[in-house]
């Protein structure tokens, strides 16, 4: 049945037990319908513009490191008024920032291209969570998550809070560097964000996590489960600038 809704994203349950029939498997429409519901696979009627659906299994808990990633933009000014954006990639089990990249514009082959190089860094994750965005609703970011089998997970639109962790994480973005600083041009802003997120990293301790910080976090469930490669399970060395100054956006 999973197979055949993920196939077929806008099939209700009679049309799936007529393909499962077809296939062999009969059963009567109200066990039909109760695995149906039981495993959501409700299509819900279309209102306003066309979007991109993503996975339509319910979106999977973060329980390991690398299990579930979350995207999302911010904006902020530099100089005589220059907007520019921030993509944001946070794991959520560790809370553990991956990513903050800066520019002028970022379009949704750039998205691609800068998860492309954070896999290689990190490993694919099970699952990605983001809004409806352009960006992320691309053809790109499609074509990427089905090279990759990624399940690509969308919130409603207009609900924010579905995506929490990657909020919150805005919330301590924005009070704690982007509305304290001045950026006087994209490459101060690059610096003060790879400064930031290396702190947020590696030195600010998180109520969340028992104070941890997210690499600490990171490292205890690795080393825990016994699957932590040998650069990761390693304890940091070297003085706070020497690290930045490796920091790559």
């Amino acid at each position: 049945m999973k197979a055949v809704a993920a196939k077929r994203r806008r099939f209700g349950y009679r049309r799936i037990g007529v393909m499962l029939e077809r296939k062999g498997t009969i059963m009567n429409h109200k066990k039909l319908y109760r695995l149906y519901t039981e495993e959501k696979l409700g299509v819900r009627r279309r209102r306003g513009r066309k979007r991109a659906r993503g996975s339509r299994t319910p979106m999977p808990d973060a329980l390991r490191p690398g299990e579930r990633w979350s995207l999302d933009f911010l904006s902020d000014t530099f100089g005589a008024s220059h907007r520019f954006r921030i993509l944001a990639v946070n794991e959520d089990c560790c809370r553990e920032n991956l990513c903050l990249m800066a520019d002028t514009s970022i379009s949704g082959a750039r998205v691609a291209r800068e998860l492309d190089a954070l896999v290689r860094v990190y490993g694919k994750p099970a699952s990605i969570v983001s809004d409806n965005g352009t960006e992320f609703t691309s053809r790109a970011i499609l074509k990427w998550a089905n090279d990759n089998n990624v399940e690509w997970h969308y919130i409603d639109p207009g609900k924010p809070q579905q995506n929490a962790f990657i909020e919150s994480f805005n919330g301590s973005l924005r009070d704690e560097l982007l509305n304290e600083e001045m950026f006087d041009n994209l490459d101060d802003a690059r610096r003060k964000l790879a400064l930031w997120r290396y702190g947020y990293n590696n030195v600010r301790p998180h109520s969340s996590l028992g104070n941890q910080t997210p690499a600490e976090a990171r490292r205890t469930l690795e080393q825990f489960e016994g699957s932590a490669p040998g650069a990761l399970a390693q304890n940091e060395t070297g003085d706070y600038e020497n690290q930045t100054r490796r920091l790559s956006l």
